[in-house]
C-alpha cells in the first residue's frame, strides 16, 4: 500500500514569537507540495502558528501530551486542549523525554492512548542508546518500545519515528542501510497503514539517501526544521524518494 509521505518538524524548545513568523514565512513561500508536512512548536506558540498555518499545506502539533484527559495535574497539558488548537499531531516518547524525564513505555504507551482518543495522530518515537547498538540490542530495544503500545490497541493510522538516540543532536546519522534494516524490522511487527519516519540529524546532505530506502516514509526533523532553506530541501527529497 503507498503511503503518503510525513516530514515533520520537531522545534524542541527553540524559537521566539518573532523567529517563528519569519521561519514560518519562508518555508511558506517554498515548495511544500507532495509529502505531507508539519512542524510540532512548544505549547505557548500553539495559538500564533495555528492562526499563521490555517488554510495552508502545513500542519501543525505539539511535542508532548499528558497522558490525563483533565485533573490536578499543574504544568501538563491534555490532548483535549491541544485539539482544541487545531494540532493534527503530537510526538509521543521522544528520547529526551524517556531518558531526561524517565518517561516508562507505560506511560509513553497511556500518552498514546490518549492523543488517539481526542483525534491527534500520535507520532511513537523509539530507538536505541550507542550502548544497546554496541551490545547487538537494537531490535529488542525498539521491539519492547513498540509492543508496550500495541498492547494497548490498534496502531493503524498513527505514525512511528525511529530516531537512534546516538543519533540526535550529534552529528552523526544512521547509514541509510542502518536505518533501513531497523525500519524494516518495525513494518513486520505493524498491521495496518503505519508511516515509518527516520529522525536523527537528517539534513539536506543526507535525506534523499535515507528517504530512498524502501521502508523509509520520511522524516522526523530536528535542528534543520529550524532553518528553512534546510527544511525545504528535505522536504524536496521527500517528494523524490
Amino acid at each position: 500500500m503507498a503511503r503518503t509521505r510525513l516530514v515533520a518538524g520537531n522545534w524542541k524548545m527553540h524559537g521566539s514569537r518573532a523567529a517563528n513568523r519569519a521561519l514560518l514565512d519562508v518555508i511558506l513561500k517554498g515548495p511544500v507540495k507532495g509529502p505531507e508536512c508539519a512542524v510540532c512548536v512548544p505549547f505557548p506558540y500553539l495559538g500564533e502558528v495555528a492562526k499563521q498555518l490555517a488554510g495552508t499545506p502545513l500542519r501543525w502539533g505539539a511535542q508532548n501530551v499528558s497522558e490525563h484527559a483533565q485533573g490536578a495535574y499543574t504544568g501538563e497539558v491534555s490532548a483535549a486542549m491541544l485539539a482544541e488548537f487545531g494540532c493534527r499531531y503530537v510526538i509521543v516518547g521522544h528520547s529526551e523525554r524517556r531518558h531526561l524525564y524517565c518517561e516508562s513505555d507505560a506511560q509513553v504507551a497511556a500518552k498514546f492512548a490518549a492523543a488517539q482518543g481526542a483525534g491527534l495522530v500520535p507520532i511513537l518515537c523509539v530507538g536505541e542508546t550507542l550502548a544497546e547498538r554496541d551490545a547487538g540490542i537494537t531490535e529488542e530495544v525498539v521491539a519492547r518500545q513498540l509492543d508496550a503500545v500495541l498492547s494497548k490497541g490498534a496502531i493503524s493510522g498513527a505514525v512511528l519515528a525511529y530516531e537512534p538516540v546516538w543519533a540526535i543532536g550529534t552529528g552523526r546519522t544512521a547509514t541509510p542501510q542502518q536505518a533501513q534494516a531497523v525500519h524494516a524490522f518495525l513494518r513486520k511487527r505493524l498491521a495496518g497503514d503505519v508511516r515509518i519516519l527516520y529522525g536523527g540529524s537528517v539534513k539536506a546532505g543526507n535525506a534523499g539517501a535515507l528517504f530512498a530506502m524502501p521502508d523509509i516514509d520520511g522524516g522526523l526533523i530536528g535542528g534543520a526544521s529550524l532553518v528553512a532553506r534546510e527544511f525545504l530541501a528535505i522536504v524536496q527529497a521527500a517528494a523524490k524518494g
